[in-house]
């Protein structure tokens, strides 16, 4: 598997995998009836660094890397990771954390922290607790779940 930086003309695979996660509602703070263009300019904005990974030349899942914070918070980085229903299972997500955590460092950047983790995204909490995050947060019910109603949002941390 390849992760590289996403070009221009990956944006229909990347959407093709982000889009559905979106309009779920289930699994990140985002409006479910976002546009396209909206949708577009929050992964590929200017703020952040997105890749792919991709085999045979098939994306299966895309990341992003940007600043936390601005100012004397921009040590701390923060990401969004996407795996396409296909690649369910197979490690893509793990691939990406990792290269996510060495291209942090590469940067410069201190720590990694994910902001708002939906406590019922319990196969991406466990992912990040096995890649070394700590849950240092706990927002009661600050999330509301299509289908589970309110649910609790982690706020999650590593050293980098």
């Amino acid at each position: 598997m390849l992760i590289r930086p996403a070009l221009a003309e990956d944006w229909p695979a990347i959407r093709a995998i982000v889009e559905p996660t979106i309009r779920a509602g289930e699994t990140y703070a985002l409006d479910p009836g976002m546009g396209a263009e909206d949708l577009r300019a929050y992964w590929l904005g200017p703020d952040r660094e997105t890749f792919v990974a991709e085999e045979d030349g098939v994306i299966l899942g895309t990341y992003y890397v940007k600043a936390n914070q601005a100012g004397g918070g921009r040590h701390v980085c923060n990401c969004g990771y996407m795996t396409g229903a296909q690649a369910t299972g197979r490690g893509v997500a793990r691939r990406m954390c990792a290269h996510s955590l060495d291209h942090a460092r590469a940067r410069g950047y201190r720590a990694m922290q994910f902001n708002f983790v939906v406590s019922t995204n319990e196969r991406a909490v466990r992912l990040w607790q096995a890649m070394g995050f700590d849950i240092v947060g706990r927002l009661p019910l600050a999330f509301r779940h299509p289908r589970q109603g309110y649910v609790d949002a982690l706020v999650m941390f590593r050293a980098l």
